[in-house]
């Protein structure tokens, strides 16, 4: 293990009927801009438990944060948010209206900087307070302090990192409503979250290895529970649980880390709006197949303790093992090939090209270029 520092500073508020407390979770004194998506939050009920919680408070409204969230709508929520001089932010949504939120939080504490600029800088040191309720698992970004940011006009996508929810209150209820695509998505990030903190190389930290493990292990046996019955609460309580623990820092502590894939996924939907969940799933098994000899150790230990793969060689343990991983993509009704999504050469072309441009080394080896990008890519046309 490295050297490491943690701190998560965010109140997890968990269970049905959470969403009441919002009233004493946010001082009185706060004007707050409540932040939504499109409106699924007025059909599952979600909106009235808000409104109803929050009826004593002074709350201005701003609807549209569109999934992989544009800064040209933010910069809108940033002016509304200057105009009516808030005070702290709600999300009320999936990770996308989070994310947003959470840059409309540094781009009103540092308004004589443009909100994209705070994005390619990568860091945002000042936020206003700001707290979620989350209604779509996926992202972690209830209880981590990173974002994803769009721009159309570049057709570009960039993380940055700033602060933590102060709270995110999370009730698997919200999840009932979900469609089946979105759900798919999502259970494609969970897992790939897991999978980058984790398949890099063996004895770095027993504990987080058991941890990521078992968090995959979970979201790949209630995928078919969740198709069967979304209103099962266990079940949903389990997704959205899996959600939140897969990337808020707790299973990367003192361990190499491997993000091209999402780094990769990323421009595909910048580039082509391929949704992000589902560009991971085309993604991740062309980077483990790449990087399969960097990888090997760690793949036959998943292999062995998760998929109960332990005969043959080691090829040809791990051709089964990256067989079925794409496999459970293709059980969620996922895209895992280029191909079904008309992505040509073209594109990974220019994928390679933007990554040669900005001398990007990912991976933990810090070996995957733009020309590694490109051979990823290719083995998934």
């Amino acid at each position: 293990m490295f050297n490491f520092v943690f701190q998560n500073t965010t109140k997890l508020v968990f269970g049905k009927g959470q969403i009441a407390q919002l009233q004493s979770l946010i001082p009185i004194d706060k004007k707050v801009l409540i932040t939504f998506g499109g409106g699924s939050v007025k059909r599952n009920g979600v909106y009235e438990q808000v409104k109803i919680a929050l009826k004593d408070h002074a709350v201005i409204e701003f609807w549209g944060i569109e999934p992989n969230p544009a800064v040209e709508t933010l910069r809108k929520a940033v002016q509304l948010g200057l105009e009516e001089k808030v005070d702290m932010l709600l999300a009320v949504g999936g990770g996308s209206v989070l994310d947003g939120t959470k840059l409309i939080a540094a781009a009103i504490a540092e308004h004589e900087k443009d909100a994209w600029d705070i994005v390619k800088s990568g860091t945002a040191p000042k936020q206003i307070p700001f707290a979620s309720v989350m209604t779509l698992p996926a992202t972690g970004s209830e209880m981590n302090n990173g974002a994803v940011i769009s721009c159309h006009e570049t057709q570009e996508k960039f993380s940055f990192r700033g602060d933590y929810p102060v709270f995110s209150i999370l009730d698997p209820e919200t999840t009932y409503s979900l469609p089946p695509y979105q759900i798919s998505c999502s259970l494609a990030d969970i897992v790939v979250h897991c999978f980058e903190q984790y398949m890099t190389t063996t004895g770095q930290n027993r504990v987080l290895d058991r941890w990521a493990e078992g968090v995959i292990a979970t979201a790949m046996e209630i995928a078919p529970l969740i198709k069967a019955d979304s209103h099962n609460y266990e079940v949903m309580s389990d997704y959205m649980f899996s959600a939140t623990m897969a990337l808020n820092n707790f299973i990367r502590m003192g361990i190499t880390q491997d993000w091209s894939t999402h780094q990769i996924g990323h421009e595909l939907t910048a580039l082509c709006g391929v949704t992000h969940g589902e560009s991971l799933a085309i993604v991740y098994p062309g980077t483990i197949d790449v990087l399969r000899e960097q990888k090997k150790d760690k793949l036959l230990q998943f292999g062995s303790r998760v998929l109960g793969i332990v005969e043959g060689d080691d090829d040809k343990r791990i051709d089964e093992i990256i067989a079925r991983i794409e496999s459970f993509f293709k059980s969620l009704g996922l895209a895992t090939r280029l191909s079904e999504k008309n992505i040509g050469i073209d594109v990974i072309e220019e994928i390679a090209r933007r990554f040669n441009e900005r001398g990007v080394k990912l991976g933990e080896a810090q070996n995957v270029t733009g020309d590694v990008a490109r051979e990823i890519l290719m083995r998934r046309l």
